[in-house]
């Protein structure tokens, strides 16, 4: 693997991993894509990152055994009881591979982070 600090896009950073950890990662992206059409891709803080009205919304990031999930702390809080299975932080979770990603979960809390961005169409 590379320099992850090096990568512009997020296509690049998941090349970067063997293709078992890239299709969890693409399986991610395109969640977090369709529970928030509006906000746009890019890097931020090395990893992949999902911006809405100029904030971040969400990022995402590949490990050895795991993938980690940024919603930011509201997300957190907002799910901790369904997190608890969960190995998380005041900001983050982490899903670990070979098991699958709680799909409808983490589209909930991408949604919860939409409505609460404060440039959202009220």
């Amino acid at each position: 693997m590379t320099n992850r600090s090096a990568v512009h896009s997020i296509d690049e950073y998941i090349a970067e991993f063997p293709p078992e950890t890239q299709q969890v990662l693409e399986a991610l992206r395109a969640l977090i894509r369709a529970s928030a059409p509006a906000a746009t891709e890019t890097i931020s803080y090395a990893i992949p990152t999902f911006d809405l009205n100029g904030q971040h919304l969400a990022h995402f990031a590949g490990y050895g055994r795991r993938v980690g999930f940024y919603p930011g702390s509201s997300g957190i809080k907002a799910f901790m009881e369904e997190l608890r299975p969960y190995k998380s932080a005041k900001g983050s979770v982490q899903f670990p591979l070979g098991q699958p990603l709680p799909v409808d979960l983490i589209r909930r809390i991408v949604e919860f982070r939409v409505a609460e961005n404060p440039g959202k169409l009220r």
